[in-house]
């Protein structure tokens, strides 16, 4: 049996999950991207007691089938511009219409009905949040982070990253360098 349940995927996530599973003395196979996969059927009660516990935790059980397919996007894209360093060998529509399950038209008119964006704005979106936290660490430079986060080019990054944040990715990189000189001067 398969429960999904509304979560980042995070190490932190799944060991909650996993606690409480095992606080109702539910058995699983897997917990991964957003779901649950039970060996037993589970009752309307444990399912009940599952979610106010892991409501706690700020997660929710999803059960209208749009929400979980919504949330299995937004993940698959998390796991890909966050987690993954592979250069994807498909192309994002149809690695997300195949993770997922459905026809690519279907999942991108469901998404955009549903969160009022694209699933390309969405994933436009996680990239530069990506490279943001990129340039905080400063261990890249902006060459490598834009192979990194697999754009064609710097120029065609530094414009994306412009156009969402108002700020070039040098101007970023810099407000970093002056908080810390001011906290320096305190």
């Amino acid at each position: 049996m398969f429960i999904y349940v509304k979560y980042m995927v995070s190490l932190r996530c799944k060991m909650v999950v996993k606690q409480e599973l095992q606080k109702l003395g539910l058995h699983y196979l897997n917990v991964d991207l957003g779901t649950i996969e039970i060996l037993e059927n589970i009752t309307e009660s444990q399912k009940e007691k599952l979610d106010a516990n892991l409501r706690s935790y700020g997660l929710e059980i999803l059960d209208n089938k749009r929400n979980i397919i919504i949330e299995k996007i937004k993940a698959l894209i998390i796991e890909m511009v966050h987690y993954s360093d592979e250069v994807p060998k498909v192309n994002y529509s149809d690695y997300i219409s195949e993770k997922v399950g459905y026809d690519y038209t279907y999942l991108a008119n469901t998404f955009s009905e549903v969160r009022g964006i694209t699933i390309q704005q969405y994933i436009i979106l996680n990239k530069i949040e990506r490279a943001k936290e990129l340039l905080m660490y400063n261990e890249l430079n902006l060459t490598e982070i834009s192979y990194k986060l697999h754009y064609s080019s710097v120029a065609h990054l530094s414009n994306q990253f412009k156009k969402i944040t108002g700020l070039t990715p040098t101007y970023f990189k810099g407000l970093k360098k002056k908080r810390l000189r001011n906290l320096e001067d305190l």
